[in-house]
């Protein structure tokens, strides 16, 4: 089976060629060309992610189900029912062989694995649950008791995360939270009866990153020693985040060089360790 990147080209030039010569709309076919010209003159990551979507977009209206609701249909068919493991291993397999997916993915879900495992948390938040990979991922390594919230404001994506979460065996270990982040954030000390977070995992709008950092301060939800993980901060990038938690006096921070999710691209997490 080609990798993802490899089948970019192939694909794209497939489709476009399609497009332009059957009845498919015009808009949708400049698109495609559009980004294949991007795509082979700068063959930049950025551009890759834009196709991908570009192409799941065009499959979801010849198919019955969209590229999420595909994710978990592979799951169920070929994953092991209980085994969290099995359900990470065979997202990151069609991630990586069929549609590229905006997951944390296998290589930087290592370095998420080592920061959980070293930050040993009782409190988590996630910000952006998606299809549930991550939460999966961290739940599987989680100590008994630990209490874990994850926001989505996308009910079709919740939806979707809800039966990959309980397929997993790890239902009971999640709560999924629907909603905006600066609608639910503030709710967390009095609806949900957390007092501080020890770990946050960042992996939603890049923009919402710095103004959900400031939010969780301002509504003291992070203590001496919280650790904020964020994803993604060089491919599509989060510049603002990096140089808020980097300049502003309040953590100390760590890079974690790395590849965006199943391509051959740049990319990194970044630990802010809340210093009280």
């Amino acid at each position: 089976m080609l990798r993802i990147e490899d089948q970019l080209t192939a694909v794209t030039y497939i489709w476009m060629l399609d497009c332009i010569s059957s009845s498919l709309c015009v808009p949708i076919s400049l698109s495609i060309v559009v980004v294949l010209i991007v795509f082979l003159s700068r063959h930049s990551g950025i551009a890759k992610i834009y196709l991908c979507q570009i192409i799941s977009g065009v499959k979801d209206k010849f198919m019955a189900q969209n590229k999420e609701e595909r994710i978990l249909q592979f799951v169920m068919q070929n994953a092991v029912r209980g085994d969290p493991q099995s359900v990470v291993d065979n997202i990151d397999k069609y991630c990586s062989q069929k549609e590229w997916a905006m997951n944390v993915g296998d290589q930087k879900g290592l370095i998420l694995d080592k920061v959980v495992k070293e930050t040993d948390p009782s409190v988590l938040l996630e910000l952006g649950t998606y299809c549930g990979y991550s939460s999966i991922r961290i739940s599987r390594l989680l100590k008994p008791g630990t209490r874990f919230f994850t926001i989505e404001m996308n009910p079709a994506y919740a939806a979707v995360a809800k039966q990959m979460i309980e397929f997993a065996g790890v239902k009971d270990k999640v709560q999924i939270l629907e909603g905006s982040t600066e609608d639910i954030i503030p709710q967390l000390k009095k609806k949900h009866e957390i007092d501080t977070l020890d770990f946050v995992f960042v992996d939603h709008w890049k923009d919402k990153y710095t103004p959900d950092t400031k939010l969780l301060e301002k509504c003291n939800l992070l203590r001496k020693g919280s650790v904020i993980l964020a994803d993604n901060v060089i491919l599509p990038g989060a510049p603002d985040f990096l140089e808020y938690v980097r300049t502003c006096g309040r953590y100390d921070c760590t890079n974690y060089p790395s590849q965006l999710e199943y391509m051959n691209e740049e990319d990194a997490l970044e630990k802010a360790v809340f210093r009280g």
